[in-house]
């Protein structure tokens, strides 16, 4: 793990020297120099330049080597991936969006997109290759469980891409690798947060201490399927009655809004009504807020983070960032709000494609990936 520590710490910008990596680690100076050093002779990092003196000889600055080889990544929604070559330090060089439709099923849909990647590639050395699914993935890269991806529980994705690559395989939910992206976007200050994504569906991760936190069978954060009074009897698709998702996402807005007499066909159609101010769409908007935030209140209070960010469609949407803000000032303890930070993500559409970087980089990206034939 010593390589991925070092490259995931320098690839993100906390440490830009051994003295750093010395005090984050917690590594003996002479310990880390060797790692470093190692890390320059195999042309993974390169020294560029010197850095201020604390005191003594001026220390020399470390980065991420772009080199010849690439990461490649694709975030899956229902009807489009993003997919991306980024250089060794997870930066994208080159980016397309791909019509897919993931109701295909998952072996067609995951052909169309790798193939697309090694394309998108151009012949260069893949260092690692990431996937973004829109639904729950457990620990072994295995979709479970999710609500609009007919065909894909229980299917194994990494095991589908092992079999064509020979290793850096990650496979992850897509507010995961938001929230990491997330991360690298603002910078080492935020260390510890909840990442909401609210779009068709609602999906939530947590970062503690700069890392992804995944919990035990590695669905932490899954706020989508929390009971909640004002569900009532709503059927979820989990199986379960009066879930979040059956009232907080953008698909039960859509149908709220329908039942109310406004013709909608989706939650693009929902977010410009909002703009236009619509009242029954605010209204609903209004009442979807409140209850992502009575459930936040209570992932706050326990967790105590730095920032709540919320992103997806409804993230744009005033009236219903506003209606959680006030829930979680309303029903947190005062010192856990304090100095909450309560926004959208700034990180943009290629939040997951940065998470899959940073990610990669973490596991330490030494060998480049071949394709078996």
């Amino acid at each position: 793990m010593s390589a991925a520590q070092i490259m995931g710490l320098v690839a993100s910008g906390q440490a830009t020297s051994r003295a750093d990596l010395s005090r984050l680690l917690g590594w003996a100076p002479s310990t880390v120099s060797s790692h470093v050093q190692d890390l320059l002779d195999a042309g993974l990092l390169e020294e560029s330049g010197e850095g201020r003196s604390r005191g003594g000889r001026r220390p020399r600055l470390l980065s991420v080597r772009a080199g010849d080889g690439v990461i490649l990544g694709a975030d899956l929604g229902g009807h489009h991936a993003r997919i991306a070559a980024l250089d060794r330090a997870g930066r994208p060089q080159t980016i397309r969006d791909l019509e897919i439709d993931v109701a295909a099923g998952p072996e067609p849909i995951l052909e169309q997109v790798t193939d697309a990647l090694l394309e998108l590639g151009g012949g260069r050395p893949t260092l690692g290759l990431g996937v973004g699914m829109p639904g729950p993935v457990g620990l072994g890269g295995v979709v479970v469980g999710p609500s609009r991806m007919p065909g894909w529980n229980g299917f194994s994705v990494r095991g589908w891409l092992t079999e064509r690559f020979d290793s850096a395989i990650l496979v992850e939910n897509d507010a995961n690798l938001m929230a990491m992206g997330e991360a690298v976007t603002r910078g080492p200050e935020l260390r510890d947060f909840v990442f909401v994504k609210a779009g068709t569906g609602v999906g939530a991760a947590v970062v503690g201490d700069g890392r992804l936190y995944r919990g035990a069978r590695g669905i932490a954060g899954d706020i989508s399927h929390i009971r909640v009074p004002a569900g009532g009897d709503r059927p979820c698709s989990c199986g379960n009655f009066g879930c979040l998702e059956t009232i907080a996402s953008g698909a039960a807005l859509v149908d709220a809004v329908k039942a109310d007499g406004v013709a909608v066909a989706n939650t693009a159609d929902l977010v410009r009504l909002a703009r236009d101010g619509n009242p029954t769409v605010n209204t609903n908007l209004r009442f979807a807020g409140r209850q992502l935030g009575e459930v936040l209140a209570t992932v706050v209070n326990f967790f105590n983070p730095q920032a709540v960010i919320l992103s997806g469609a409804l993230a744009g949407c005033d009236m219903f960032v506003a209606a959680a803000r006030g829930v979680l000032y309303e029903r947190c303890l005062p010192l856990t709000t304090q100095e909450l930070q309560i926004g959208e993500s700034v990180a943009g559409p290629d939040a997951g494609l940065l998470g899959i970087g940073r990610l990669l980089i973490d596991q330490g990206l030494a060998t480049p990936v071949r394709t078996i034939p």
